[in-house]
């Protein structure tokens, strides 16, 4: 298949790395930090044993921007009364499909773009805790 295969194959399973390490670690902010730099870490490991330097970076990139994307859906999911243990259930599944996805061609690159996407678009969204159950309070 060649280079652009193993690239985005690195950069999928960095990317599903980077979303379980966020689902297991994001219940404080100490946690967040941590979830973002060792899936950088892990992704670029995982990207050297698939080939060159090449899927090291891809690896890399793909763990900051799965872990960093994902710890933006997995806080706000705490602050509206997730649990722990049941998120990190649910994300860990969801990294495992993430990991699958990226054997098939390209699917990688659209993950990497795609989980990103979501998360700004989720922020965007986010309003603040239950804003118009206040305005019905009479004091």
């Amino acid at each position: 298949m060649g280079d652009w295969y193993t690239i985005g194959l690195a950069l999928g399973v960095g990317t599903a790395l980077g979303a379980l390490f966020a689902g297991l670690l994001s219940s404080t902010p100490a946690g967040r930090v941590a979830a973002i730099v060792l899936a950088g870490a892990t992704g670029a490991a995982v990207g050297y044993l698939i080939d060159d330097w090449t899927e090291l970076l891809a690896g890399g990139i793909g763990g900051v921007l799965g872990a960093a994307a994902s710890v933006v859906i997995v806080s706000g999911a705490f602050r509206r009364g997730g649990t722990r243990t049941g998120l990190a259930l649910i994300v860990a599944a969801l990294a495992a499909g993430l990991a699958g996805l990226a054997l098939i061609p390209g699917a990688g690159y659209l993950e990497a773009v795609a989980l990103p996407l979501l998360a700004v678009r989720l922020r965007r969204t986010q309003a603040d805790r239950y804003a118009g159950l206040r305005s019905l309070a009479r004091d």
